[in-house]
């Protein structure tokens, strides 16, 4: 006779100390694996009141999970007809110098080659170019930011 394989126990107290740190800390999950035995707990961005999932290393918990992540997803910018993406990886900047007036702000209407930001990479200021005319219509870094290549920087319509 063939033995059923026993499902290890569900530490309720654990998931209430995980959900607890989840609120305290503004997290969105957190997973932790103790002895062979992993529990995850995350919250759902579209709900309305907190929410916890536990799941143990051999349940799959990606389907409900996948449904929620497809509702509260993002546009994907990358695709968008005026993205402007960045050249490099280095730190981006919105302005020449600490406290000088930003290349371009939101509404600013730009020619080809103008400059719309800088990007220091390896000590170097790198003037990055509008690589059309057009108004910037979202820029989509923080000043300071790091930025990796190919990642969406600004939309130019």
């Amino acid at each position: 006779m063939a033995k059923t394989p026993k499902l290890p126990m569900v530490d309720h107290d654990l998931i209430r100390e995980l959900t607890k740190l989840l609120d305290e800390t503004g997290l969105t999950e957190i997973e932790i694996e103790q002895d062979g035995q992993r529990v995850r707990v995350a919250r759902s961005a579209i709900a309305a009141a907190p929410t916890s999932r536990a799941a143990p290393a051999s349940a799959p918990a990606a389907a409900p999970q996948a449904v929620a992540e497809s509702i509260v997803a993002p546009l994907d910018l990358s695709k968008h007809p005026g993205v402007v993406t960045s050249p490099m990886v280095g730190t981006a900047y919105v302005a020449p110098e600490p406290g000088a007036q930003p290349f371009v702000e939101v509404g600013s209407k730009v020619k080809a080659g103008d400059t719309l930001l800088i990007i220091e990479a390896m000590k170097t200021m790198n003037q990055i170019p509008a690589p059309r005319a057009g108004t910037v219509m979202q820029i989509l870094f923080e000043d300071g930011q790091p930025v990796e290549f190919g990642e969406s920087l600004m939309i130019i319509e």
